[in-house]
């Protein structure tokens, strides 16, 4: 009987990822924890996806050029470097971010894993994923299943244009914004996902930047909070372009750092948000 049961019923909450996988209607799911916005189309991906490496233009956002691409992608993904240890040979997969190809024979296979739980006491799936924060789940499953158990079925894109987190390249403090320590990415020169301009970024991930919704000034004169500000800013104005297009004004109605906020936070931190009030999109 609980071979009919699905993922979702009997896991950890995040293995609930995993069901998009089920999506079959669709040739190309998009999965995205709720604060990553996007910023750009994400069409090179799907070109890749549905018409394979040897027929589409050679993608600019891949974290490891060099080497050989798949004949057919099932998968795009960042990793999150400072989980873990820069000598670990495998990371984990940043959770909020995955483009996929669904298929049941796929999600099969990620339920006979979770079943058969051969998650190793400090060793991680199958004694070489993990230990890291979310390792049982997602975090930990999906390099397990394209790094070990399929490799060659997918791609790891560069995390300064793809699920771009403004986190720090190396393992030592930022000071007046010269990096310190050794690459995360186990390499001797990285590149600061903070310094790139916003115009690459095709996705963020609001983590160190802190939920848009939070208010968070970033007023302070250092290379994260430069970057977050812009990006915290074009979350504000895509909500104001929203709201425009539903017929209302596109600004709210604090008077706090409009520049930034269009309105939408009375003052600072959580306590300043104007949600968006009812009724949601254009008037019938």
């Amino acid at each position: 009987m609980i071979d009919n049961i699905r993922l979702s019923l009997y896991s950890p909450p995040e293995l609930i990822k995993l069901e998009a996988y089920t999506l079959t209607d669709y040739p190309i799911v998009v999965h995205l924890d709720l604060d990553v916005l996007v910023l750009k189309p994400l069409d090179e991906l799907f070109d890749m996806m549905m018409y394979g490496s040897d027929h589409v233009e050679p993608l600019k956002a891949i974290m490891w050029p060099e080497k050989e691409l798949p004949k057919q992608v099932d998968a795009f993904y960042t990793y999150d470097y400072n989980m873990v240890a820069i000598s670990k040979p495998h990371k984990p997969v940043q959770g909020g971010f995955l483009v996929t190809r669904p298929s049941m024979e796929v999600y099969e296979e990620f339920r006979k894993i979770v079943l058969e739980g051969d998650f190793r006491e400090g060793k991680g799936w199958g004694g070489m994923i993990g230990p890291f924060h979310g390792a049982m789940t997602f975090q930990g499953l999906i390099p397990y299943y394209y790094d070990i158990l399929h490799p060659g079925k997918s791609i790891e894109l560069n995390r300064c244009i793809y699920n771009q987190m403004c986190d720090n390249p190396r393992d030592q403090k930022t000071v007046n914004d010269v990096v310190h320590g050794n690459c995360r990415i186990g390499t001797e020169e990285c590149e600061d996902c903070r310094s790139r301009p916003l115009e690459d970024i095709v996705t963020t991930h609001f983590t160190l930047c802190q939920k848009p919704w939070g208010c968070y000034p970033h007023t302070q004169d250092t290379i994260q909070h430069r970057l977050c500000r812009k990006l915290t800013r074009e979350w504000y104005r895509i909500r104001s372009e929203m709201e425009k297009s539903w017929g209302r004004t596109g600004t709210g109605p604090g008077t706090h750092d409009t520049e930034n906020f269009f309105g939408y936070c009375t003052k600072n931190f959580e306590k300043g948000y104007v949600p968006i009030e009812e009724p949601y999109g254009k008037p019938v």
